[in-house]
Protein backbone atom coordinates (compact mmCIF):
# COMPACT_ATOMS: atom_id res chain seq x y z
CA UNK A 1 0.00 0.00 0.00
CA UNK A 2 1.27 3.48 -0.88
CA UNK A 3 2.56 5.52 2.04
CA UNK A 4 0.21 8.27 0.90
CA UNK A 5 -2.68 5.91 1.62
CA UNK A 6 -1.33 4.86 5.01
CA UNK A 7 -2.37 8.21 6.42
CA UNK A 8 -0.05 9.41 9.14
CA UNK A 9 3.09 7.75 7.73
CA UNK A 10 5.22 10.43 9.38
CA UNK A 11 8.70 9.11 8.74
CA UNK A 12 8.26 8.50 5.02
CA UNK A 13 6.85 12.00 4.63
CA UNK A 14 9.74 13.50 6.56
CA UNK A 15 7.51 15.47 8.94
CA UNK A 16 8.30 15.93 12.60
CA UNK A 17 4.66 16.06 13.65
CA UNK A 18 1.24 16.10 12.02
CA UNK A 19 -1.95 17.78 13.18
CA UNK A 20 -0.73 21.36 13.12
CA UNK A 21 -3.44 22.86 10.86
CA UNK A 22 -6.56 24.46 12.32
CA UNK A 23 -9.34 24.89 9.75
CA UNK A 24 -11.52 27.92 9.13
CA UNK A 25 -14.59 25.87 10.07
CA UNK A 26 -13.03 25.18 13.49
CA UNK A 27 -12.15 28.83 14.02
CA UNK A 28 -15.62 30.17 13.11
CA UNK A 29 -16.98 28.24 16.09
CA UNK A 30 -14.04 29.30 18.27
CA UNK A 31 -12.02 32.49 18.24
CA UNK A 32 -13.80 33.86 15.12
CA UNK A 33 -17.41 33.30 16.20
CA UNK A 34 -17.97 37.05 16.64
CA UNK A 35 -18.25 37.32 12.84
CA UNK A 36 -21.62 35.54 12.93
CA UNK A 37 -22.82 35.78 16.55
CA UNK A 38 -26.51 36.72 16.66
CA UNK A 39 -26.83 36.56 12.88
CA UNK A 40 -28.86 34.55 10.38
CA UNK A 41 -26.51 32.62 8.11
CA UNK A 42 -26.58 30.29 5.15
CA UNK A 43 -23.99 27.64 4.37
CA UNK A 44 -22.59 26.30 1.10
CA UNK A 45 -21.08 22.90 1.85
CA UNK A 46 -20.92 19.18 1.06
CA UNK A 47 -19.51 16.04 2.75
CA UNK A 48 -15.97 17.44 2.58
CA UNK A 49 -17.04 20.25 4.94
CA UNK A 50 -15.96 18.60 8.19
CA UNK A 51 -13.67 19.40 11.09
CA UNK A 52 -10.66 17.30 12.06
CA UNK A 53 -12.97 15.02 14.05
CA UNK A 54 -15.04 14.36 10.91
CA UNK A 55 -18.07 16.25 12.23
CA UNK A 56 -20.04 18.01 9.50
CA UNK A 57 -19.93 21.80 9.47
CA UNK A 58 -23.63 21.81 8.63
CA UNK A 59 -24.41 19.69 11.68
CA UNK A 60 -22.21 21.77 13.98
CA UNK A 61 -23.68 25.07 12.82
CA UNK A 62 -27.25 23.77 13.01
CA UNK A 63 -26.74 22.76 16.65
CA UNK A 64 -25.11 26.03 17.75
CA UNK A 65 -27.42 28.59 19.39
CA UNK A 66 -25.04 31.57 19.20
CA UNK A 67 -26.40 32.26 15.70
CA UNK A 68 -29.09 30.81 13.45
CA UNK A 69 -28.36 28.58 10.47
CA UNK A 70 -31.28 29.30 8.13
CA UNK A 71 -30.52 27.55 4.85
CA UNK A 72 -28.09 25.18 3.11
CA UNK A 73 -26.79 25.41 -0.46
CA UNK A 74 -25.66 22.32 -2.36
CA UNK A 75 -23.00 22.26 -5.13
CA UNK A 76 -22.43 19.44 -7.62
CA UNK A 77 -23.00 16.04 -5.93
CA UNK A 78 -25.30 17.64 -3.34
CA UNK A 79 -25.08 18.55 0.34
CA UNK A 80 -24.55 14.94 1.42
CA UNK A 81 -22.68 13.75 -1.70
CA UNK A 82 -25.37 11.37 -2.96
CA UNK A 83 -25.59 12.67 -6.56
CA UNK A 84 -23.42 11.34 -9.40
CA UNK A 85 -20.97 13.50 -11.35
CA UNK A 86 -22.71 15.79 -13.82
CA UNK A 87 -26.23 14.94 -12.59
CA UNK A 88 -28.45 17.87 -11.74
CA UNK A 89 -29.09 18.50 -8.06
CA UNK A 90 -32.61 19.43 -7.01
CA UNK A 91 -33.84 21.58 -4.15
CA UNK A 92 -34.74 19.61 -1.05
CA UNK A 93 -34.92 19.49 2.72
CA UNK A 94 -31.85 18.15 4.47
CA UNK A 95 -32.90 15.04 6.40
CA UNK A 96 -30.23 15.52 9.06
CA UNK A 97 -30.87 19.15 10.01
CA UNK A 98 -34.38 19.70 8.64
CA UNK A 99 -33.16 22.81 6.82
CA UNK A 100 -34.15 23.79 3.28
CA UNK A 101 -31.49 23.20 0.64
CA UNK A 102 -31.15 25.31 -2.49
CA UNK A 103 -29.35 23.59 -5.34
CA UNK A 104 -26.41 25.35 -6.98
CA UNK A 105 -26.03 22.65 -9.62
CA UNK A 106 -29.43 22.45 -11.27
CA UNK A 107 -31.55 24.97 -13.10
CA UNK A 108 -29.34 27.68 -11.60
CA UNK A 109 -25.74 27.81 -10.45
CA UNK A 110 -25.90 30.96 -8.32
CA UNK A 111 -27.77 31.52 -5.02
CA UNK A 112 -31.06 33.21 -5.81
CA UNK A 113 -31.88 36.69 -4.46
CA UNK A 114 -34.82 35.16 -2.60
CA UNK A 115 -32.60 32.62 -0.82
CA UNK A 116 -30.26 35.35 0.40
CA UNK A 117 -32.90 37.94 1.30
CA UNK A 118 -33.33 36.71 4.88
CA UNK A 119 -29.62 36.11 5.56
CA UNK A 120 -27.04 38.32 7.23
CA UNK A 121 -24.11 36.34 5.79
CA UNK A 122 -23.32 33.35 3.57
CA UNK A 123 -20.66 30.89 4.72
CA UNK A 124 -18.67 28.72 2.29
CA UNK A 125 -16.98 25.52 3.47
CA UNK A 126 -15.89 23.01 0.81
CA UNK A 127 -12.60 21.19 0.33
CA UNK A 128 -11.16 21.89 -3.11
CA UNK A 129 -8.67 19.85 -5.16
CA UNK A 130 -6.74 22.79 -6.60
CA UNK A 131 -7.89 22.57 -10.22
CA UNK A 132 -9.66 25.14 -12.38
CA UNK A 133 -11.80 22.37 -13.88
CA UNK A 134 -13.38 21.33 -10.56
CA UNK A 135 -16.87 22.82 -10.35
CA UNK A 136 -16.63 23.87 -6.69
CA UNK A 137 -14.27 26.66 -7.78
CA UNK A 138 -17.02 27.87 -10.12
CA UNK A 139 -19.61 27.66 -7.33
CA UNK A 140 -17.34 29.87 -5.22
CA UNK A 141 -17.27 32.51 -7.94
CA UNK A 142 -21.04 32.42 -8.39
CA UNK A 143 -21.55 32.85 -4.64
CA UNK A 144 -19.28 35.89 -4.69
CA UNK A 145 -21.45 37.46 -7.42
CA UNK A 146 -24.66 36.65 -5.54
CA UNK A 147 -23.42 38.12 -2.26
CA UNK A 148 -22.28 41.28 -4.05
CA UNK A 149 -25.78 41.72 -5.49
CA UNK A 150 -27.48 40.89 -2.18
CA UNK A 151 -25.09 43.14 -0.24
CA UNK A 152 -24.28 40.52 2.37
CA UNK A 153 -20.84 39.17 3.31
CA UNK A 154 -19.43 35.99 1.84
CA UNK A 155 -17.38 34.33 4.57
CA UNK A 156 -15.01 31.65 3.27
CA UNK A 157 -13.97 29.10 5.89
CA UNK A 158 -10.55 28.37 4.51
CA UNK A 159 -9.05 24.95 3.86
CA UNK A 160 -5.72 23.80 2.40
CA UNK A 161 -5.02 23.63 -1.27
CA UNK A 162 -4.35 19.88 -1.11
CA UNK A 163 -1.71 20.06 -3.84
CA UNK A 164 0.21 22.61 -1.80
CA UNK A 165 0.42 26.33 -2.38
CA UNK A 166 3.67 26.77 -4.28
CA UNK A 167 3.14 25.53 -7.83
CA UNK A 168 0.71 26.21 -10.64
CA UNK A 169 0.63 25.05 -14.27
CA UNK A 170 -1.15 25.78 -17.51
CA UNK A 171 -2.61 28.37 -19.81
CA UNK A 172 -5.35 30.80 -18.96
CA UNK A 173 -8.71 30.41 -20.63
CA UNK A 174 -9.72 32.50 -23.60
CA UNK A 175 -12.67 34.55 -22.22
CA UNK A 176 -15.24 33.23 -24.70
CA UNK A 177 -14.59 29.65 -23.56
CA UNK A 178 -15.15 30.10 -19.86
CA UNK A 179 -17.68 27.64 -18.46
CA UNK A 180 -18.57 25.86 -15.24
CA UNK A 181 -15.49 23.64 -15.70
CA UNK A 182 -13.40 26.72 -16.36
CA UNK A 183 -14.96 29.68 -14.60
CA UNK A 184 -11.92 31.91 -14.23
CA UNK A 185 -8.70 32.81 -16.00
CA UNK A 186 -6.38 31.01 -13.61
CA UNK A 187 -4.06 28.35 -15.03
CA UNK A 188 -5.28 24.75 -14.78
CA UNK A 189 -3.77 24.50 -11.29
CA UNK A 190 -3.45 27.69 -9.26
CA UNK A 191 -1.81 26.90 -5.92
CA UNK A 192 -4.36 29.00 -4.02
CA UNK A 193 -6.61 28.14 -1.10
CA UNK A 194 -10.30 28.85 -1.64
CA UNK A 195 -9.96 31.95 0.53
CA UNK A 196 -7.19 33.20 -1.72
CA UNK A 197 -9.05 32.17 -4.86
CA UNK A 198 -12.06 34.20 -3.69
CA UNK A 199 -9.73 37.18 -3.18
CA UNK A 200 -8.44 36.66 -6.72
CA UNK A 201 -12.00 36.51 -8.08
CA UNK A 202 -12.76 39.70 -6.16
CA UNK A 203 -10.12 41.56 -8.18
CA UNK A 204 -11.94 40.56 -11.38
CA UNK A 205 -15.53 40.92 -10.19
CA UNK A 206 -16.26 44.48 -11.26
CA UNK A 207 -18.59 45.04 -8.31
CA UNK A 208 -18.20 45.66 -4.59
CA UNK A 209 -18.49 42.70 -2.23
CA UNK A 210 -17.80 42.16 1.45
CA UNK A 211 -15.49 39.14 1.25
CA UNK A 212 -14.19 37.75 4.52
CA UNK A 213 -11.81 34.82 4.90
CA UNK A 214 -11.51 32.90 8.16
CA UNK A 215 -7.93 31.82 7.70
CA UNK A 216 -6.34 28.59 8.87
CA UNK A 217 -3.73 28.44 11.57
CA UNK A 218 -0.61 26.38 10.96
CA UNK A 219 -0.90 25.86 7.20
CA UNK A 220 2.22 26.59 5.18
CA UNK A 221 2.37 26.81 1.41
CA UNK A 222 4.74 23.88 1.06
CA UNK A 223 2.33 21.47 2.78
CA UNK A 224 0.42 19.02 0.62
CA UNK A 225 -2.72 17.53 2.13
CA UNK A 226 -1.17 14.39 3.55
CA UNK A 227 1.23 16.61 5.53
CA UNK A 228 -1.50 18.59 7.30
CA UNK A 229 -2.63 15.93 9.78
CA UNK A 230 -6.21 16.35 8.54
CA UNK A 231 -8.44 13.44 7.48
CA UNK A 232 -9.36 13.24 3.81
CA UNK A 233 -13.05 13.01 2.98
CA UNK A 234 -13.93 12.25 -0.67
CA UNK A 235 -14.58 15.57 -2.38
CA UNK A 236 -16.62 13.78 -5.05
CA UNK A 237 -17.41 10.14 -5.87
CA UNK A 238 -14.30 9.67 -8.03
CA UNK A 239 -11.86 11.37 -5.64
CA UNK A 240 -11.90 8.85 -2.78
CA UNK A 241 -8.46 9.66 -1.38
CA UNK A 242 -5.43 11.95 -1.61
CA UNK A 243 -3.84 9.86 -4.37
CA UNK A 244 -6.79 10.32 -6.73
CA UNK A 245 -6.79 14.03 -5.85
CA UNK A 246 -3.14 14.48 -6.80
CA UNK A 247 -3.61 12.53 -10.05
CA UNK A 248 -6.92 14.17 -11.02
CA UNK A 249 -5.33 16.75 -13.33
CA UNK A 250 -2.70 14.39 -14.74
CA UNK A 251 -5.23 11.87 -16.03
CA UNK A 252 -8.42 13.94 -16.09
CA UNK A 253 -6.94 16.35 -18.64
CA UNK A 254 -6.35 13.24 -20.78
CA UNK A 255 -9.36 10.94 -20.46
CA UNK A 256 -11.77 13.77 -19.68
CA UNK A 257 -10.93 15.58 -22.93
CA UNK A 258 -10.15 12.87 -25.49
CA UNK A 259 -12.99 10.34 -26.01
CA UNK A 260 -10.60 7.60 -27.11
CA UNK A 261 -8.71 7.66 -23.82
CA UNK A 262 -9.63 6.51 -20.33
CA UNK A 263 -8.78 8.20 -17.01
CA UNK A 264 -9.72 5.12 -15.01
CA UNK A 265 -13.29 6.15 -14.19
CA UNK A 266 -15.31 2.96 -14.10
CA UNK A 267 -12.50 1.02 -12.40
CA UNK A 268 -11.61 0.76 -8.70
CA UNK A 269 -8.80 3.29 -9.34
CA UNK A 270 -10.44 6.41 -10.83
CA UNK A 271 -7.83 8.92 -12.04
CA UNK A 272 -5.00 6.51 -11.23
CA UNK A 273 -5.18 4.64 -14.55
CA UNK A 274 -4.85 6.00 -18.06
CA UNK A 275 -4.98 4.09 -21.32
CA UNK A 276 -7.02 3.01 -24.32
CA UNK A 277 -8.07 -0.18 -26.12
CA UNK A 278 -5.27 -1.54 -28.27
CA UNK A 279 -2.28 0.21 -26.69
CA UNK A 280 0.96 -1.57 -25.85
CA UNK A 281 1.06 -1.02 -22.11
CA UNK A 282 4.71 -2.05 -21.76
CA UNK A 283 5.89 0.34 -24.46
CA UNK A 284 3.81 3.06 -22.83
CA UNK A 285 5.57 2.50 -19.51
CA UNK A 286 8.99 2.60 -21.16
CA UNK A 287 8.22 5.82 -23.03
CA UNK A 288 6.93 7.49 -19.87
CA UNK A 289 10.00 6.45 -17.90
CA UNK A 290 12.19 7.97 -20.61
CA UNK A 291 10.43 11.31 -20.04
CA UNK A 292 11.80 11.36 -16.46
CA UNK A 293 8.75 12.49 -14.47
CA UNK A 294 9.30 13.42 -10.83
CA UNK A 295 7.35 11.96 -7.93
CA UNK A 296 5.50 9.26 -9.88
CA UNK A 297 6.14 5.77 -11.27
CA UNK A 298 4.22 3.82 -13.89
CA UNK A 299 3.02 0.21 -13.92
CA UNK A 300 1.68 -1.51 -17.06
CA UNK A 301 -1.89 -2.70 -16.54
CA UNK A 302 -4.95 -4.03 -18.31
CA UNK A 303 -8.44 -3.26 -16.97
CA UNK A 304 -12.07 -3.69 -17.98
CA UNK A 305 -14.16 -0.77 -16.68
CA UNK A 306 -17.46 -1.87 -15.20
CA UNK A 307 -19.19 1.39 -16.10
CA UNK A 308 -18.44 4.47 -18.17
CA UNK A 309 -17.40 4.95 -21.76
CA UNK A 310 -15.29 1.76 -21.99
CA UNK A 311 -17.58 -0.51 -19.99
CA UNK A 312 -16.65 -4.16 -20.52
CA UNK A 313 -13.83 -3.33 -22.96
CA UNK A 314 -10.17 -4.14 -22.48
CA UNK A 315 -8.25 -0.94 -21.73
CA UNK A 316 -4.47 -1.18 -21.84
CA UNK A 317 -2.34 1.46 -20.22
CA UNK A 318 -0.53 2.33 -17.01
CA UNK A 319 -1.36 2.87 -13.38
CA UNK A 320 0.29 5.95 -11.91
CA UNK A 321 1.89 5.31 -8.53
CA UNK A 322 2.42 8.59 -6.69
CA UNK A 323 5.53 8.56 -4.56
CA UNK A 324 6.39 12.20 -3.79
CA UNK A 325 3.46 14.59 -4.15
CA UNK A 326 5.60 17.67 -3.42
CA UNK A 327 7.67 16.98 -6.56
CA UNK A 328 4.81 15.85 -8.80
CA UNK A 329 3.78 18.11 -11.71
CA UNK A 330 0.31 16.95 -12.80
CA UNK A 331 -0.10 18.97 -15.99
CA UNK A 332 3.41 18.19 -17.21
CA UNK A 333 2.57 14.54 -16.57
CA UNK A 334 -0.66 14.90 -18.59
CA UNK A 335 1.36 16.26 -21.50
CA UNK A 336 3.78 13.34 -21.24
CA UNK A 337 0.96 10.82 -21.19
CA UNK A 338 -0.57 12.33 -24.32
CA UNK A 339 2.72 12.41 -26.21
CA UNK A 340 3.49 8.81 -25.27
CA UNK A 341 0.07 7.61 -26.43
CA UNK A 342 0.26 9.71 -29.59
CA UNK A 343 3.46 7.85 -30.46
CA UNK A 344 1.42 4.64 -30.64
CA UNK A 345 -1.73 6.02 -32.27
CA UNK A 346 -1.99 9.71 -33.34
CA UNK A 347 -5.75 9.29 -33.84
CA UNK A 348 -6.17 9.12 -30.07
CA UNK A 349 -5.48 12.85 -29.82
CA UNK A 350 -8.82 13.88 -31.28
CA UNK A 351 -10.80 15.82 -28.65
CA UNK A 352 -14.55 15.66 -28.24
CA UNK A 353 -14.62 19.09 -29.90
CA UNK A 354 -12.33 22.08 -30.26
CA UNK A 355 -14.57 23.98 -27.84
CA UNK A 356 -14.28 21.22 -25.25
CA UNK A 357 -10.50 21.23 -25.56
CA UNK A 358 -10.37 24.99 -25.08
CA UNK A 359 -12.62 24.80 -22.01
CA UNK A 360 -10.19 22.39 -20.39
CA UNK A 361 -6.73 23.32 -21.68
CA UNK A 362 -7.16 27.00 -22.56
CA UNK A 363 -6.37 27.38 -26.26
CA UNK A 364 -6.04 25.47 -29.52
CA UNK A 365 -2.35 26.36 -29.72
CA UNK A 366 -1.80 23.72 -27.05
CA UNK A 367 -3.66 21.10 -29.10
CA UNK A 368 -1.49 21.90 -32.12
CA UNK A 369 1.62 21.52 -29.98
CA UNK A 370 0.39 18.19 -28.58
CA UNK A 371 -0.02 16.87 -32.12
CA UNK A 372 3.42 17.93 -33.38
CA UNK A 373 5.80 18.35 -30.44
CA UNK A 374 8.70 15.97 -29.91
CA UNK A 375 9.24 16.83 -26.25
CA UNK A 376 7.16 17.79 -23.22
CA UNK A 377 9.08 21.06 -22.98
CA UNK A 378 7.85 22.15 -26.41
CA UNK A 379 4.27 21.89 -25.14
CA UNK A 380 4.68 23.36 -21.67
CA UNK A 381 6.50 26.35 -23.17
CA UNK A 382 3.04 27.34 -24.45
CA UNK A 383 2.12 28.08 -20.82
CA UNK A 384 5.07 30.29 -19.92
CA UNK A 385 3.66 33.76 -20.63
CA UNK A 386 0.32 33.01 -18.94
CA UNK A 387 2.02 31.55 -15.88
CA UNK A 388 4.30 34.58 -15.55
CA UNK A 389 1.38 37.01 -15.77
CA UNK A 390 -0.66 35.00 -13.29
CA UNK A 391 2.24 34.86 -10.84
CA UNK A 392 2.23 38.64 -10.55
CA UNK A 393 -1.55 38.85 -9.96
CA UNK A 394 -1.54 35.86 -7.62
CA UNK A 395 1.08 37.39 -5.33
CA UNK A 396 -1.35 40.17 -4.38
CA UNK A 397 -3.99 37.82 -2.93
CA UNK A 398 -1.88 35.38 -0.90
CA UNK A 399 -2.80 34.99 2.78
CA UNK A 400 -0.13 32.49 3.87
Amino acid sequence: MSCLRRFGCVWALGIAALGQVTLGTERILGDEVSRIAGKRVGLVTNPSGVDRNLISTADRLAADRRFRLVRLFGPEHGIRGDVNAGDKVGGSVDARTGLPVESLYGAKRRPSPESLSDLDALLFDIQDVGSRTYTYASTLGECLHACADAKIPLIVLDRPNPQGGLRFEGSRLEPEFRSFIGWSDTPVTHGLTFGELARYYQTKLGKSVDLQVVTMKGWRRELTFEETGLPWVPTSPHIPDEVAMHLYVATGMVGGVFPGLSEGVGTPQPFEIVGAPGLDEHRLKQDLEAQKHLGVRFRPCVVRPYYGKFVGKEVRGVQLHLEASAQFLPLRTAVGLLLAMRAQDPKLLVPESEASFRKHWGSLAILAALKTAKTIEEVVSQFADDEAAFAKERAKVLLY
